[in-house]
């Protein structure tokens, strides 16, 4: 039994996400990936923090 949108076409993710990366570029500025850049090195240190002192408790503990 065939799906009527079945037939989209044959693209790949890669195509895909390069296709919207691509179309992102053209409607936002450097100020946008600007900001969404340090965002994620906000959230991405926050997360890496707490790994550290995760594994220095638990370092303390083996002792």
């Amino acid at each position: 039994m065939a799906r009527e949108d079945d037939d989209k076409g044959d693209m790949s993710v890669r195509e895909a996400g390069q296709q919207g990366g691509e179309k992102t570029a053209q409607t936002h500025d450097h100020k946008f990936y600007s900001e969404i850049g340090q965002k994620g090195g906000e959230i991405g240190g926050k997360k890496v923090r707490d790994l550290i002192n995760r594994g220095k408790k638990t370092e303390e503990n083996d002792q």
